[in-house]
């Protein structure tokens, strides 16, 4: 673990930032080659993916799949033992795993060689080893059903999650998950972060960001469990989401505010109620979010927000004069499953094209279709 962790000190104060670059570095070093290639692909990310400026000081060892080695018998108290990559030869040695339960059949398939390894790490904490390994298998994409129920939700800051059914043009029982708690840790964490900084309390720093960013991912976890519990309440549901994969553009709340705290809300939440709607059969369709919050549900005129909470309909031929505005927007999202359909027309009346070009009834949106691999990560159980 030490080794492994000067490597790494070394090569990111280094500033190298290719492969070769960190290989130069790491080459003097008595790690195993499996853990110098994962160097090798870190490194180079620190910076041009994750803009880090520093590194923290508990960093876990990381291994590329080639590594990957365990053992299995059902006479053993642990059934599961992993051999330990050690540099050298006739050094490596093995250590029992007590694996989580609700894993047991990933852990089954794992050995009957049903799922491939991806890279795998070892993390230490406090008086405990934790080894994570990233495991890829095949997901069944759902199959849309030929008479969907769309069920649209909308993401924001004020209502976390809003979530609207659409039956026959209607919106039918909203659904909202308040979003004051989350809000109010993200408001916490920034003041809290920088008076740390200001008192040159860089130790702390790490130690609080974690237990807030622990805090948020509870909520974003509850929050996707009941959106998927929402949908399949109604019959042959389809979720509809905003491609918000160009979210990052519209987004200034600083830089180390936006690195850090902000960006990971909407993707990742977007992310778990699509991993949870997987498992639970629910097909998944994601549309352009242009102006949904803006537009009428039921006439499709562009409206206004007098409020956070209120839209205003500003066509006076329509019965919409004032509505919630998060239900709108998610009652828009709905509609948009159907593109051709009467609820998402052109609207001839206003130029409502998005600033990238795209249609705005147009379903295709920027964000890549999921792979047809899922990955999930095998961790150690703690009772």
């Amino acid at each position: 673990m030490a080794t492994y962790r000067r490597a790494l000190s070394e090569s990111f104060e280094s500033g190298a930032d290719t492969q070769t670059a960190v290989n130069d570095v790491v080459t003097g070093y008595n790690l195993t080659s499996y853990a110098k290639d994962a160097l090798k692909n870190y490194v180079p990310q620190l910076r041009r993916t994750y803009n880090a400026e520093e590194l923290s000081e508990d960093h876990p060892v990381r291994f590329t799949n080639r590594g990957w080695s365990f053992d299995h018998s059902e006479d053993r108290t642990h059934e599961f033992c992993w051999r330990v990559p050690q540099a050298g030869r006739g050094n490596a040695f093995w250590i029992p795993l007590r694996i989580n339960p609700a894993q047991r059949e990933l852990w089954d398939d794992l050995r009957d060689g049903d799922v491939s390894v991806g890279e795998f790490r070892l993390q230490e904490h406090r008086t405990t080893w934790v080894l994570h390994v990233t495991v890829e298998y095949e997901v069944a994409e759902p199959d849309e059903p030929d008479d969907p129920t769309p069920v649209g939700f909308d993401i924001g800051e004020s209502k976390l999650l809003t979530g609207c059914a659409c039956r026959d043009g209607t919106p039918t029982q909203p659904y909202i998950y308040d979003g004051g708690r989350a809000r109010h840790l993200r408001k916490e964490t920034f003041t809290t972060l920088r008076r740390l900084q200001d008192r040159d309390a860089e130790w702390r720093v790490d130690e609080r960001f974690d237990h807030y960013q622990n805090a948020l991912t509870d909520i974003v976890e509850k929050a996707s469990r009941e959106a998927v519990e929402y949908a399949r309440s109604f019959e042959n549901p389809v979720i509809v989401l905003e491609d918000l994969s160009y979210i990052r553009e519209h987004l200034d709340y600083g830089k180390w505010m936006n690195r850090r705290l902000h960006n990971w809300a909407f993707a990742r939440l977007t992310g778990r109620i699509e991993d949870k709607a997987r498992d639970a059969g629910i097909p998944v369709r994601f549309v352009n979010p242009a102006y949904t919050s803006q537009t009428c549900h039921a006439c499709d005129h562009l409206g206004s927000r007098s409020s956070q909470a209120a839209f205003r309909c500003t066509n006076v031929g329509c019965w919409v004069t004032e509505y919630q505005a998060d239900i709108n927007a998610a009652a828009n999202i709905a509609g948009r499953l159907n593109p051709w359909g009467e609820r998402c027309a052109l609207k001839p009346h206003t130029d409502d094209s998005p600033r990238d070009g795209s249609a705005c009834d147009s379903t295709a949106g920027h964000r890549t279709p999921s792979p047809k691999l899922g990955q999930t990560t095998l961790a150690a159980f703690q009772s």
